[in-house]
């Protein structure tokens, strides 16, 4: 009997990550030896163990075949004749199968410490690479939401998505495979992107590979409009930087609704008639919830934040009745809290907005040089026109967004 720590204990540890749980493989056993050794088995056709004091994963090494559709549709074969290699080869991404050994059952010290690598994965560390295994990546549509997720948690490290492993992305959105993957687990994965620092970035990589419109029609058709995504993405890195509640962080992403109705709702003014549109905009975000099997504490937050956010981006300007009126409706007199991350909520998609129209400065600004005004200019009058030609510049985008 072997043992070895894998996957994503292995990966944090040579990335100098935090490691928050720990993952083994036991090659040349059977279930009837893990058991004896009082070790719990998970599920009963499914050869993962609890170990009986610490409750760490211990897997049997293990080879998959794909039978079916979705990511439960594999025949798993376990036996003590199964090497580690075979094991790590069905893993999904070559950081994650990479392994351990360490002294046995009951003692995870790390023999050598050597990292068995027979994927390349210490490679794609060094070149901050997220890369399949194998072919069989392309076997499970739950991979294309997992690898996004790791793309949004190792962003801010610098790493990108393997060309290579993006086409089999694609693939498998374009098969229609992700449409047998269930509900609950779609959002046990958004879930885990949503929390990380960098939010923004797994929603924008579905929607840039189509599998937001696969798993979501109608919010990514919202996104359609450049104005809308780029709000929302924004608004969604600046929840991850200062680190809001997932609540508030599905609440903006619901926001997507409201902008497509109301793109200039966030202008810090208020008017009757916005009212029309947040209703509409609740109900969508209540119903993808719904469908969605968002917990419903999150979803009764997002379509309150929908429903309210043209009384909660323009609060100065309410009335007394109305101010009244709002106490009431977020049911602020029970839960102060609520109020106030509705506010908090409200103020970061409004410097989502303000972000948005200092980048297309910045972005004007850029794109004048001095190829865009008279030749024969000198002196001051130089500095005085490229002003002018990116005010102009400015203008022209500002209205064609």
């Amino acid at each position: 009997m072997q043992v070895y720590l894998v996957g994503g204990a292995v990966r944090d540890e040579l990335l100098g990550r935090p490691i928050k749980d720990k993952d083994f493989v036991v090659v040349g056993t059977t279930v009837a030896d893990m058991l004896a050794a009082g070790f719990h088995q998970v599920g009963a056709d499914f050869p993962v163990f609890l170990h009986p004091t610490n409750q760490q994963e211990y897997a049997l090494a293990r080879t998959e075949r794909k039978l079916g559709h979705g990511y439960q549709g594999f025949s798993v074969h376990a036996s003590p004749d199964v090497t580690l290699q075979e094991d790590l080869q069905r893993r999904d991404l070559t950081v994650n199968a990479m392994a351990i050994e360490v002294t046995d059952l009951a003692d995870d010290t790390p023999i050598t410490g050597e990292v068995i690598d027979y994927y390349g994965g210490l490679d794609d560390i060094k070149s901050k690479t997220l890369r399949h295994v194998s072919s069989a990546f392309s076997e499970d549509p739950l991979r294309v939401l997992r690898v996004a997720r790791f793309y949004g948690r190792y962003y801010d490290l610098g790493f990108s998505i393997a060309d290579e492993t993006l086409v089999l992305m694609r693939q498998l959105v374009a098969s229609g495979e992700l449409t047998h993957l269930s509900a609950e687990r779609v959002w046990q994965e958004s879930s885990r992107a949503m929390m990380q620092t960098c939010p923004q970035v797994y929603w924008e990589q579905l929607f840039s590979i189509g599998a937001l419109a696969a798993l979501y029609p109608y919010l990514s058709s919202t996104w359609q409009h450049r104005t809308v995504q780029d709000m929302i993405l924004s608004s969604l890195r600046f929840a991850g930087q200062m680190q809001l509640a997932i609540h508030q962080r599905w609440a903006l992403l619901m926001a997507s609704f409201l902008l497509d109705l109301n793109p200039t709702l966030f202008n810090n003014t208020y008017r009757d008639e916005d009212l029309v549109d947040t209703a509409i905009a609740a109900q969508a975000a209540s119903t993808l919830g719904n469908a969605a099997k968002v917990p419903k504490a999150l979803t009764q937050f997002a379509s309150l934040f929908v429903q309210q956010a043209a009384n909660l981006v323009a609060i100065e300007q309410l009335t007394a009745a109305q101010k009244i009126d709002l106490i009431q409706a977020c049911s602020a007199h029970k839960e102060p809290d609520k109020l106030s991350q509705l506010l908090v909520t409200s103020h970061v998609l409004q410097l989502a907005r303000q972000h948005r129209q200092m980048m297309l400065a910045l972005n004007s600004f850029y794109a004048v040089n001095m190829e865009a005004i008279a030749p024969e200019l000198k002196g001051p009058a130089i500095g005085a026109a490229l002003r002018q030609a990116r005010i102009e510049h400015l203008q022209t985008q500002a209205n064609q967004s």
